[in-house]
């Protein structure tokens, strides 16, 4: 989907993000929980709850990675709020999204992505609860 066709503005979802004054915040057991869950079930090494500002992927929470936040390139979470239901990237160093990430470049590169939509009650984009995999 291009970004230029989406039903919503930029600032639209930006506010929905901050309505919820949730940026910044310090961790919460209940989204450490569902972080840990997700990659157990998954059986990943890494797992994220991640919302998309305007110039940061900010973690919520994080399992097997320790960085709060990370450059708006270093994962597929906005290319996954473009679509409804989940996003899988079989291998991103193939992937022209993550082209800058720093989870694919640095070491040890994470090579699968799968990203399940966050949105607002009025169905706007706020960031993903994704895993990732070395495999």
């Amino acid at each position: 989907m291009n970004p230029d066709s989406l039903p919503y503005t930029e600032a639209d979802r930006l506010a929905a993000l901050r309505h919820y004054e949730i940026l910044d915040t310090p961790p919460e057991a209940q989204f450490d929980d569902l972080t840990r869950l997700a990659a157990r079930i998954c059986e990943a090494p890494v797992a994220l709850i991640a919302l998309v500002d305007s110039s940061r992927l900010w973690l919520k929470s994080r399992f097997g990675l320790d960085a709060g936040e990370l450059p708006p390139g270093a994962s597929a979470c906005g290319e996954a709020m473009l679509r409804k239901g989940l996003t899988v990237v079989s291998d991103t160093s193939q992937d022209t999204g993550f082209t800058d990430s720093p989870l694919v470049n640095g070491g040890p590169p994470m090579r699968f992505y799968a990203g399940a939509l966050l949105e607002s009650c009025d169905g706007l984009p706020l960031g993903a609860l994704c895993i990732l995999d070395g495999q």
